[in-house]
């Protein structure tokens, strides 16, 4: 090498200089859209090491891992007529890194303004309470529509979940009401319910007594055996309206009782 002109040994420098600045290490899910004097190479490079050959190469480098795109809170008015803020969670890849790098300037923005206004026009046809209670079900569809309008530039729209669910405050309180009286209703069903269980067990209980006249009488005794328990000073002894209906007419039947004008 010493014997080598210093002009050759300075070519030399420089071819090597520009072979290692040539080499380029992409990861595993890198791929390298490869540019060679303004054309795509129809295979994208990677993922190792290859070799971009400047200024005749440009490379685009373009990741295959899966992306979070959060779709920021969009102002939504339901099919009722409900205002509505809601902000969705999007997660995408790339599958066509080609596609991605050639057909669209910035996938990602795209992706995001096609998530907006997809969310706005599949929760305006639809009702509040399908809003709160069939999220599933609008998730599928929403993803599905972003995912064919990103199919051409070659990004996969594998999932859509709307994330918060915004309501007005007078909604809020009309909901509140609405569920308050929900459970003042079952709690009025449920006692009348109970109500007329009760009062079934006592006109069975009351046929039971008739066929026999000593039950009652028994009754009257265990009663009074439970007010004995207590400790109570005071004793309620029933008497039956018969009995009381005897004695006023013996009383009124006796010699010396004066009627009433």
């Amino acid at each position: 090498m010493s014997d080598l002109p210093i002009p050759i040994l300075v070519v030399v420098a420089i071819v090597v200089l520009y072979l290692i600045n040539s080499i380029k290490i992409l990861r595993e899910y890198e791929r390298g859209v490869i540019f060679r004097l303004g054309r795509a190479l129809p295979v994208p490079k990677g993922p190792g090491i290859i070799l971009v050959f400047r200024p005749l190469d440009q490379i685009i480098r373009i990741t295959l891992r899966q992306q979070v795109l959060e779709v920021p809170a969009q102002d939504v008015i339901t099919r009722d007529n409900v205002t509505l803020k809601v902000n969705a969670v999007v997660t995408l890849y790339v599958v066509n890194p080609n596609d991605a790098a050639i057909k669209v300037e910035n996938y990602v923005y795209q992706t995001s303004q096609f998530a907006q206004t997809t969310l706005r026009s599949v929760l305006g046809e639809v009702e509040l309470d399908t809003v709160l209670s069939h999220r599933d079900q609008l998730n599928l569809r929403i993803q599905s529509i972003i995912d064919q309008r990103t199919e051409p530039f070659g990004v996969k729209v594998i999932s859509v979940e709307v994330k918060q669910v915004d309501l007005p405050e007078q909604m809020l309180r009309a909901m509140a009401k609405q569920a308050e009286a929900e459970r003042e209703k079952r709690s009025k069903i449920i006692h009348a319910e109970g109500e007329f269980n009760a009062a079934q067990k006592l006109v069975d209980a009351a046929a039971l007594m008739a066929t026999q006249p000593m039950t009652l009488q028994l009754r009257y005794l265990q009663t009074l055996s439970d007010i004995g328990v207590e400790k109570n000073t005071t004793v309620v002894f029933p008497l039956p309206l018969e009995l009381l209906s005897l004695l006023n007419k013996v009383s009124l039947s006796a010699p010396g009782t004066a009627e009433k004008p």
